[in-house]
């Protein structure tokens, strides 16, 4: 598996669960970084691969959730927000929403849903993980019984 491929290839999927390159590159670091850890033979085993799902979704959660406030900030142009810090009329630019949400609440106002965003991550990549495991275990598995057979 060819990671920047695999990045490439989620970011275009239609209804894709990743929002930048960042949190899937994230995700997939983290994934991988936890299988070392915990099953380093790579063996399939469901619990470990829950586990590591779950991780990999909080920490790409946890280190996107800045860019996620600024994006929902250009999306909802909250004019009460905006008014707060003198800006009239519409908000646009990446740039310009990371300055808004430091006037707004410093460092901690670009953590602002870190949790819900991790409790919604967490338990969906453990899932979604365990499922691809099995499946990938399951056509392998198949696949060397048909060789075998022969």
């Amino acid at each position: 598996m060819n990671p920047a491929e695999v990045v490439k290839q989620r970011m275009q999927m239609f209804n894709s669960p990743y929002k930048s390159v960042l949190a899937c590159a994230i995700h997939f670091i983290t994934y991988e970084f936890m299988q070392e850890q915990i099953n380093p033979r790579r063996e399939y085993n469901p619990r470990s691969h829950i586990v590591s799902g779950a991780v990999a979704g909080a920490v790409a959660a946890a280190a996107t959730t800045p860019l996620d406030v600024c994006k929902t900030l250009l999306n909802t142009q909250e004019n009460m927000a905006l008014s707060s810090v003198n800006i009239s009329g519409h908000l646009s630019g990446m740039a310009n929403a990371f300055r808004t949400v430091y006037q707004l609440g410093g460092v901690a106002g670009y953590f602002k849903g870190v949790q819900a965003r991790v409790i919604y991550q967490m338990p969906s990549t453990a899932i979604a993980w365990s499922v691809y495991e099995f499946f990938k275990y399951f056509l392998t598995k198949h696949k060397l019984e048909k060789r075998t057979s022969f």
